[in-house]
């Protein structure tokens, strides 16, 4: 198998996220890591000797060896690493938020339109299995047309240790940017892309953090279809609650959440130092993106999602999608067994691989994140001025998107 190089540029959680798909995957190959945490290097370089390391994304992208990048820096520099990236002819995977403004956004789109290389929008839910056979079940028209799309999640991102720059909105810190993504990029692609209108509030009321932990919207599309979105991230109530099995899917127990509450009002918590620990070689690393357990989805960070047509409700189940219609509950399960239902993160380094590799098509291109990132930035503006706003940067999902993916149920 042909190999694609890859380098990393930012090896903080993210990274450390996306790293055992990296080493799963035959045709990838990591060649080269950069950071600019001494720490993090190190023990980056502790575990694949073989690759290349770098101070800078500068250096990084300047490595002839590496072919694309996987950016996951801190979201102030996505545009600046993927201009940098463009430019030396490096491929590119952006994680989410794609950037923190439309500009920059428009900026990265437009350089690797002019440099020829190929730019995804990565780490969203859209990506993961059940979501996409929900879109070919829809497509399908086994049920009639959509007619409503529903999300709701409530996590602990609140809770979760942060950095200065993650507590910080202007440079891309709270829920609508960080977890935003998840959810407009689903609805978006199980509605057609095409949003026309999105009306939203966003909520800040946690004295502990001066970001938004909280943002309920109404979107609508061309067609008139509506959704509505929301995120609570303050880790009272779980979303894995909504499902019987999912009681302890949470990534934090309620007397850890408890714990984590009381510290931070005391000024007493070391957030610091609970960050490094779930970093690349650190203590809690393995807890946290390594160990393998029973494979069952539950609620986490997209939510619970619900897909309203004609004739049937479609949800997400334990392994794969329940379909409620005219015949009664069915669960269909996934193919490929259990594990194909639970957030994968090997469907973006797929995708980068198939258009690179293969020549096939880049779904979520530039211009789709950007398209994501506008109703991102919508939902404050809405919030700000207490209004609708109109989208004027969407983009349709192509009819060929996962066209050789058979209808759950077929």
């Amino acid at each position: 198998m042909r190999k694609l190089r890859v380098g990393m540029i930012g090896i903080g959680v993210g990274g450390a996220e996306i790293l055992p798909a990296m080493e799963a995957m035959e045709g990838i190959d990591l060649v080269a890591g950069a950071d600019v945490v001494p720490t993090t290097l190190d023990r980056f370089r502790e575990r694949y000797p073989a690759a290349k390391t770098h101070p800078s994304a500068r250096e990084l992208c300047d490595d002839k060896n590496v072919e694309a990048v996987w950016i996951s820096s801190p979201n102030r520099f996505h545009a600046e690493h993927a201009v940098l990236a463009a430019e030396r002819g490096k491929h590119i995977v952006v994680e989410k938020p794609m950037a923190t403004t439309l500009e920059d956004a428009a900026r990265m789109v437009e350089a690797a339109e002019r440099h020829g290389v190929k730019m995804l929008a990565g780490h969203t839910r859209a990506f993961t299995t059940p979501i996409r056979a929900m879109r070919r079940l829809i497509a399908s028209g086994r049920h009639g047309g959509l007619r409503a799309l529903n999300i709701w999640a409530y996590s602990d991102w609140m809770l979760r240790p942060r950095t200065p720059d993650e507590l910080d909105i202007s440079q891309g810190g709270g829920v609508p940017f960080r977890q935003g993504p998840h959810q407009i990029d689903t609805v978006r692609l199980l509605g057609g892309g095409m949003l026309r209108s999105l009306r939203a509030q966003v909520g800040q009321w946690m004295t502990e953090r001066p970001i938004p932990g909280y943002y309920s919207a109404f979107l609508e599309f061309e067609n008139g279809v509506p959704a509505t979105i929301v995120h609570n991230g303050h880790g009272y109530f779980s979303g894995a609650e909504l499902v019987p099995w999912g009681e302890d899917k949470s990534i934090y127990t309620v007397d850890q959440r408890v714990a984590f509450r009381k510290s931070m009002r005391a000024g007493a918590r070391d957030e610091a130092s609970e960050k490094q620990a779930i970093r690349i070689g650190g203590a809690r690393e393995q807890e946290y993106f390594r160990e393998v357990s029973t494979p069952a989805w539950a609620p986490e960070d997209m939510g619970l999602a619900i897909a309203s047509l004609d004739r049937a409700d479609v949800r997400q189940s334990q392994t794969g999608l329940f379909i409620h219609d005219d015949d009664g509950k069915r669960d269909v399960p996934l193919p490929g067994g259990a594990e194909t239902a639970i957030a994968q993160r090997r469907a973006e380094l797929e995708e980068l691989y198939a258009a690179v590799v293969d020549g096939k098509p880049l779904w979520h291109d530039g211009r789709w994140g950007m398209a994501t990132l506008e109703a991102c930035l919508a939902m404050m503006r809405s919030a700000r001025e207490r209004r609708e706003i109109m989208l004027r940067h969407q983009v349709p999902v192509p009819a060929e998107y996962d066209a050789d993916m058979p209808a759950p149920g077929a």
